[in-house]
């Protein structure tokens, strides 16, 4: 058996008196895709840059190629085989630079002889399909692009290893399954073996073998069948009548109980797919239940069932507040458009969003979602259109609609240098709020976000997941009856995130608050009542997720995942076939087919073993098949 191409035993990283990375051991086999899987301080970045020799680490041992490099002439003698992609869109890259001046500056920085260098820069344009755009400028690309510029710098010299910093973050769903699939294509052209990181969880599923971090330590390593395998239960996904009754029912009995728009989705441990849903049905019992799935658990439920313990957090009680039909909608939209010169960014939008609605607005980047906020807003006047916002007209009452809504940014909500009591204290002034208001929101903050206890901590010192609850509260300190939430749970680790989408599901169901959510991310857009779909700055898709999948799934088929030896060469087969679109996770395969019988048979012609099982259509599906059949009808996007 051949030795590991990276070998690493307990290794530990600390900053001043905190571990970074504690007790980490692994070995990378050649020709692996390996994934560090966790959300934002789970030491990924750090490991990672002890990998490529660029940051000195505290305890342990790190061999690359059978080098030690725990010298700086270790660390130096592997650098040459070496491509390290930092973390951050283009970090790598220079936005001055066109995208064939930038690989140009990274083959001389590698030293490429000048005849290889032109050769490797053709092949790298060709399978990115930059080619058509080597003369744009950096910092004209969209996410997705400057992520495949900076593959392709990073790969000029033919490293062997090329390590990954969450090379998908902040890009949206057609960019990151593109992204992956010519990152398996020069993995298996040129035999590469990739380190990558990354907080989707929902990406786990890619890797050859993973480990999954938090806080420092591995959690588990292992194949995703491996891991999958060390906490066996089952999921269900219930409709109830109340809906909030329903999951006040089950919280107490099932922790990883969440709401996902309409739908209650939890994860039973220990228990097969029968005796799940029975027992679920049972606490449910008196209950309308229109509708009840099982199904297999995902990574997500095996991580958070690996943490051990309760919910930090839970359902807040409260009574359904069901909106009248004629209280006036909280966000409505008319036309919106905007132009800037003669490029139109925004271009007739209508939608409107219900009080206690969560609304969420999907599109690519540059889909024109950041312009529609900032007209609603009343930050952008619009170039033509109307809408109001928390009853205020967009167009002449700015500074009342600043007044009346919530708004929490993924960049910057929080005074880091402050403490959790200075920033509530200092959103409470900006809005006004006399000193005996600012004293009682406080203390709903502090209960609300679970932060008894670190009211002078700095808000720098905050866990991720404490921090964006405390983020929330800011933006809530003055009763707003419209949030608006730009990617609120960014880098937030699984169980953060679903308690703090409990909170918003208590706002929305019992305080009557209507959101409206910008996100990437798609487990997100599940728990949107309805959603909006962007593409060139118009709306091309409103309905509810379940609605938008059952489009999906009559236009195109259902979802199947087929188990396979060979994923890559499986996939190529079934498009000669006229099985286009097969998108490989791991060792399998998943496209949509309007005819399973057809495609088990393709599969059988082609490979004996493999197995073909249909899955539960999921909204990045959706997005990736609504956007790539836009961006075919218009002419095609890189």
């Amino acid at each position: 058996m051949d030795a590991p191409l990276l070998t690493v035993r307990d290794f530990g990283k600390r900053y001043g008196g905190s571990d970074a990375v504690c007790g980490l051991s692994l070995d990378i086999a050649r020709g692996e895709l390996f994934g560090l899987i966790g959300p934002d301080g789970a030491g990924k970045s750090s490991f990672m840059k002890a990998v490529a020799g660029v940051l000195r680490f505290d305890a342990g041992r790190v061999q690359v190629f059978g080098t030690d490099i725990a010298s700086d002439t270790g660390a130096e003698s592997v650098k040459s085989r070496l491509g390290l992609m930092p973390q951050g869109l283009g970090q790598n890259l220079y936005g001055s630079l066109s995208v064939e001046e930038n690989i140009d500056f990274f083959a001389r920085l590698r030293m490429v002889p000048r005849d290889q260098a032109e050769r490797r820069k053709h092949d790298l344009l060709a399978v990115t399909r930059l080619a058509p755009f080597a003369q744009r400028p950096m910092r004209q690309l969209s996410g997705g692009m400057k992520q495949k510029l900076g593959l392709a710098c990073t790969l000029i010299h033919a490293p062997d290893l090329i390590i990954l910093d969450e090379p998908t973050t902040g890009v949206d769903p057609v960019s990151r399954r593109d992204f992956w699939g010519i990152l398996g294509d020069l993995m298996e052209s040129e035999g590469l073996t990739a380190l990558v990181s990354t907080a989707y969880l929902d990406e786990a599923s890619r890797f050859t073998r993973l480990c999954l971090l938090h806080q420092g330590r591995a959690l588990a390593t292992g194949t995703p069948d491996e891991i999958l395998a060390r906490a066996p239960g089952a999921v269900v996904q219930c409709r109830v009548v109340p809906q909030l009754e329903a999951q006040q029912r089950l919280a107490p009995h099932f922790p990883h109980c969440e709401a996902m728009g309409q739908t209650l989705r939890l994860f039973v441990e220990g228990l097969d797919r029968e005796a799940a849903g029975a027992a679920v049905r049972e606490s449910l019992n008196g209950l309308d239940i229109e509708t009840l799935d099982t199904m297999a658990p995902e990574l997500e439920d095996v991580f958070l069932a690996l943490l051990g313990g309760e919910r930090a957090a839970t359902l807040p009680p409260g009574q359904a507040n069901t909106p009248s039909a004629d209280e006036p909608d909280a966000i409505l939209a008319q036309g919106l458009t905007r132009t800037f010169g003669e490029f139109v960014a925004v271009a007739d939008v209508s939608f409107k969003v219900r009080p206690g609605e969560i609304f969420g607005l999907l599109g690519a980047n540059g889909a024109g979602k950041t312009t529609a906020i900032k007209m609603l807003t009343g930050i952008l006047p619009p170039s033509g259109g109307s809408g109001s916002v928390a009853g205020a007209d967009m167009r002449h009452a700015g500074a009342l609609i600043k007044s009346r809504i919530g708004y929490m940014s993924q960049a910057f909500s929080l005074y880091l240098d402050l403490t959790v009591r200075e920033n509530i204290r200092l959103y409470a002034g900006l809005y006004g709020l006399g000193r005996q208001d600012g004293d009682e929101r406080m203390r709903w903050i502090i209960g609300m976000a679970g932060l008894a206890g670190h009211e002078d901590e700095l808000a720098a010192s905050l866990p991720m997941g404490l921090r964006q609850r405390l983020a929330l509260g800011c933006a809530l300190v003055h009763r707003p009856r419209v949030l608006f939430l730009d990617e609120p749970t960014s880098g937030v680790d699984p169980l953060g995130r679903r308690v703090f989408w409990d909170i918003l599901f208590s706002l929305s169901r019992v305080d009557g608050v209507a959101m409206l959510v910008t996100t990437h991310f798609m487990s997100e857009a599940e728990h949107c009542d309805r959603l909006a779909l962007m593409f060139a700055g118009r709306i091309v898709a409103d309905a509810s997720p379940q609605e938008l999948k059952r489009q999906v799934v009559a236009e195109a088929g259902e979802l199947y995942q087929v188990t396979t030896a060979d994923a890559r060469g499986l996939g190529k087969a079934l498009a000669a076939s006229g099985f286009p679109g097969a998108s490989p996770c791991g060792r399998d395969l998943r496209l949509l087919s309007r005819d399973g019988a057809a495609l088990a048979a393709a599969v059988s012609a082609h490979e004996a073993g493999a197995r073909v099982e249909t899955r539960p259509i999921g909204m990045e599906d959706v997005f990736v098949h609504l956007v790539s059949r836009l961006e075919a009808e218009h002419g095609g996007a890189a």
